[in-house]
């Protein structure tokens, strides 16, 4: 590292002085250049600073130039740099974005500072994944997750938008049409390869810890479901490594909701402080893994503010936690294995699920689980006795059970839930397990009907003090749509109590939660100054057609759209999610997804808009979309696609 001299202070604030540059061109090798904004120290150019780099698809002049804005200014003024980079095809940068984690964008990032080049010195990565395939936003415990269309329609809309003029001058139109006709079509590979082949391990660091030896900070949250791949990488990883788990959903724990927010900017500069400039900050003497250990609440979709108290363990998995055992017998979950030998079966209604909110929870909306008494009418449910004193559970219940289906293809879902005194009910955690995958997610193999099965289903994992005169219950059921796809047929399965457990991980207190250091409180940057042009809105609907029967549920995120006063870039966006089935029949399930984006310098003049369906048949899965683009309302670009998919044990 450089000698680093003292920097240049504001006289305001007593921090440095951090320049900021919108567009900072980075020529790669074959002459493809990647669009940087930064935000550095006013003398970084004379006195080197470290730099800390966030790489993404996601379009930084407007996107997340809101998050940014909070972010890295409030970095770089304590001595780094932060470079925000477009990836090829992405905002700015030049070329076509074709896929998601391809070997391109690894080579490109390469020759930027990634992938443990010896200038990589460390990391902080939020709400990441280990597992392409198991572990993100395209299949969960080999059940096909509806994100893994909407998030396909999602990069459908983003893939194909234009850059700024001001920035990539005359070349602006053909860049724009060249994306436009390459298409933000990864949904199609997504759907197509629904066994855990090689195109999911590619870039899966599960398949080999052993290749991360630069020191990570891991950061995940209770309401977002990525959180279950920072315990795995806290099993397995070998490097110097840290976590934080609290409430929150997918987004920074500065600003992200269910509160308590926390001071993470400050966090952050710890870590950097520690690895990047050789500062003893302490931040490696605490303890390695810290939990929000939540307390009971009452359900609902959105939760302003989650209570608990932060708690820690030396490692994990943690030797505080031990798993009780607990056995299925008819409505009960008893201590220790069951002594039932009761068959009990369940064929559930295709619209058990619709209790469970979104796959991806961003936070401030009301997307989370409600009430699952809901779900509980369509389901098997096993019940504790009243808790006679409180539990903690820390980590990921287990179930093993004993099962036989009617059919060849058929899935199972399970939730944990705490029953309060008032009967209503909320989820503490849910699993998922297409049950022609109970081997393997790379080999399914059909069920053999009326033939019994052992098989595992692990939970995702939860942080809970579950209150003393309160129950818990686990709820089973053969759907869970809009979650998952449902199986092709309706399925009934039979278990046998005899052998049926759930693993409860119970947590003893650690003597590290009374030597906790407080986190500071929450502090952002100064926001970014805009000018509102489209108030945002929010509208989420669950209804029944009384004439049809069909259930369904329409979110309506209008973003609004706003003038960026920085850089005189507007940007617009609206997107609504519409998924609906009849209870009795599985081939009914219909997702549309529709969007409109707004860009343009001082006036959004630059427009795309389009749409996606699927369907399912018994044999196949069936997309149809159509985009169209817009210049000072004349249409430049319009094109319809459709995909058929052989389903493949799904």
């Amino acid at each position: 590292m450089d000698k680093m001299t003292a920097p240049e202070y504001d006289s305001m604030t007593s921090k440095p002085k951090v320049e900021f540059r919108d567009h900072n061109p980075i020529c790669l090798k074959d002459g493809t250049v990647l669009s940087a904004t930064t935000w550095m120290p006013a003398d970084a150019t004379v006195s080197a600073v470290p730099a800390i780099l966030e790489y993404l698809p996601y379009r930084k002049k407007d996107q997340t130039a809101e998050r940014d804005a909070l972010n890295h200014p409030y970095v770089a003024g304590h001595g780094y740099a932060c470079v925000r980079v477009d990836m090829r095809g992405c905002g700015d940068s030049d070329g076509l974005l074709l896929g998601e984690y391809l070997q391109q964008e690894q080579d490109d990032a390469l020759e930027v500072a990634a992938l443990r080049p010896p200038e990589l010195k460390a990391v902080i990565s939020i709400c990441s994944t280990d597992d392409r395939y198991g572990g993100d936003i395209h299949y969960m415990g080999g059940c096909l997750l509806v994100d893994n269309f909407t998030w396909g329609a999602s990069m459908f809309a983003i893939a194909p938008t234009p850059p700024d003029p001001a920035v990539v001058s005359e070349r602006w139109r053909d860049m724009w049409l060249a994306r436009l006709e390459s298409g933000g079509t990864y949904i199609a590979d997504w759907h197509q390869r629904q066994r855990r082949d090689k195109f999911w391990r590619h870039a899966s660091i599960c398949e080999d810890y052993s290749a991360i030896q630069t020191p990570v900070y891991l950061v995940g949250g209770w309401t977002d479901p990525y959180h279950t791949s920072l315990f795995r990488m806290m099993a397995n990883l070998e490097c110097p490594k840290k976590a934080l788990v609290g409430p929150w959903g997918h987004l920074y724990p500065n600003f992200a909701q269910p509160r308590p927010q926390i001071g993470f900017l400050q966090e952050s500069i710890r870590w950097w402080d520690k690895w990047l400039k050789g500062k003893e900050t302490g931040i490696m003497d605490e303890a390695s893994l810290r939990c929000y250990m939540q307390e009971t609440v009452s359900p609902q979709r959105h939760h302003n503010y989650r209570p608990g108290r932060w708690v820690a363990d030396a490692s994990w998995p943690s030797p505080n936690v031990e798993y009780q055992i607990r056995g299925l017998a008819p409505g009960r979950l008893v201590k220790g294995a069951s002594s039932s030998e009761e068959l009990l079966s369940v064929c559930s209604p295709q619209t058990v699920g619709f209790a469970a909110g979104k796959w991806l929870v961003f936070g401030p909306y009301p997307e989370g689980p409600d009430d699952q008494r809901i779900d509980a009418m369509g389901s098997l449910v096993f019940d504790t006795a009243a808790h006679d004193q409180p539990l903690e559970l820390l980590g990921a219940p287990v179930l093993r059970l004993r099962v036989a289906s009617d059919k060849a293809n058929a899935l199972l879902a399970a939730t944990l839930s705490e029953i309060l005194p008032n009967g209503s009910t909320t989820r503490l955690s849910y699993g998922l397990l297409n049950l022609t995958h109970r081997e393997s997610d790379d080999s399914p193999v059909h069920l053999q009907p009326g033939k019994s099965y052992d098989v595992t289903l692990k939970m995702n994992e939860c942080g809970q003090r579950i209150s003393k005169g309160n129950r818990l219950r686990i709820a089973l059921s053969t759907s869970y749509f809009p979650i998952v796809w449902p199986s092709p047929e309706a399925a009934t399965l039979t278990f046998d109590c005899s052998r049926c457990t759930v693993e409860l991980p119970t947590r003893s207190s650690s003597p590290h939660d009374a030597d906790l250091r407080p986190f500071e409180p929450a502090e952002n940057a100064t926001p970014l100054p805009i000018k509102v042009l489209r108030v945002a809105r929010q509208s989420n609907v669950l209804q029944t057609d009384l004439n049809t029967g069909v259930v369904t549920v329409c979110y309506d995120s209008d973003g609004g759209s706003y003038l960026n006063l920085n850089t005189n870039w507007c940007y617009g966006t609206h997107e609504t999610v519409t998924c609906s089935i009849h209870p009795d029949e599985p081939l009914s399930a219909r997702v549309e997804q529709r969007f409109r984006k707004e860009y343009g310098l001082g006036v959004p003049n630059l427009s795309i808009a389009g749409w996606l369906t699927m369907r399912a048949t018994p044999t196949h899965f069936h997309i149809a979309a159509r985009i169209d683009a817009w210049e000072d309302q004349s249409e430049l670009f319009g094109r319809d696609y459709s995909w058929s998919f052989l389903r493949d044990h799904v």
